[in-house]
């Protein structure tokens, strides 16, 4: 490829930060990039992410490339809406990032060391569901802003805690403000968190070709198609903050052969605040299959619990 790659982003210093890595490895595969800031409506409003819709952040990325002003597209994967842009290839999945949330809290402390009555900080839905259903008595108030604008009011004493993902603390290099990385049994992270997707135009096969040998790491590909797919399936009957995690594990067949599947657990809040739990195992090639299903379950859970919550009133 003789051209220069023109690489869309997000201006923020996280969103510089992650398309500096997919540019760097470009340009170690011998490619020619350069990188072009796109301002986008979710940087322009301060409003909360769920008055802004979904997408806000990646439409006006997709609607520069889709006409040729850029030619590829990085994005945070969870940030990307669940319907496909018939436009656009998901040419790339890079190796995902360490996909668990992150407590920053005052005096190094960790969750359960917040005394009750705590100030805790995020701007997720999903992420206050699950800090409430675990009843330590904090008060989580909705934020949002940039990263370190989000722990500098740890720092400023305005809250005594904030929850963000690891993977982009990691990427900004702050990982020695981290007081706590949360397990997922206590937090399930977002659909695809820790993930980057890059997308090029459909019929731009080259640059296709090039993002997917260069870039494409399969078990991140498979764990998250697992995740996004059952969140596009429960976003169809459920509005509830979800959270998803999959891993790609070894097991043996029927022969006692070592192979790779995917574990997934998933998590939905239920009309009374009670948190629903599922997870499911299946085979690496059918991870669209194995979220569905497990939507499916967890459907069913809500339905039975919002069953249990009308006899009861």
């Amino acid at each position: 490829m003789n051209r220069t790659l023109r690489i869309g982003t997000r201006g923020s210093a996280l969103a510089l930060a992650q398309t500096g890595i997919i540019a760097d490895a470009l340009r170690a595969a011998g490619a020619q990039v350069e990188i072009v800031t796109v301002s986008t409506p979710g940087d322009r409003s301060h409003a909360p992410i769920a008055e802004i819709g979904v997408g806000v952040f990646t439409s006006a990325l997709r609607d520069a490339l889709a006409p040729g002003e850029v030619d590829v597209a990085v994005h945070s994967y969870k940030d990307l809406p669940t319907a496909p842009d018939t436009r656009l290839s998901l040419a790339a999945i890079p190796p995902r990032e360490d996909p668990r949330d992150a407590l920053v809290a005052r005096d190094g402390l960790t969750l359960g060391e917040l005394p009750p009555g705590s100030k805790v900080g995020t701007g997720s839905p999903r992420r206050a569901t699950q800090l409430a259903a675990l009843g330590l008595g904090l008060e989580i108030l909705p934020i949002r802003g940039n990263i370190d604008s989000r722990m500098a009011r740890v720092f400023d004493g305005e809250l005594d805690a904030v929850v963000l993902a690891r993977a982009g603390i990691s990427r900004l290099g702050r990982v020695e403000n981290i007081t706590e990385v949360l397990d997922p049994i206590q937090m399930l992270p977002a659909p695809a968190q820790g993930a980057l997707a890059i997308e090029c135009r459909v019929d731009d096969v080259d640059t296709e070709h090039l993002l997917r040998s260069t870039l494409d790491d399969s078990a991140s590909r498979a764990a998250v198609t697992a995740e996004r797919a059952m969140l596009a399936a429960l976003e169809a009957g459920c509005s509830a903050p979800v959270g998803a995690l999959a891993d790609v594990v070894e097991d043996l067949d029927d022969e006692g052969a070592v192979v790779l599947r995917i574990s997934l657990r998933g998590v939905v809040a239920a009309e009374d605040g009670d948190l629903l739990r599922a997870s499911a195992t299946g085979d690496l090639t059918a991870a669209e299959e194995l979220g569905r299903a497990l939507a499916a379950e967890l459907l069913d859970l809500s339905g039975h619990a919002a069953a249990r919550s009308a006899g009861r009133s």
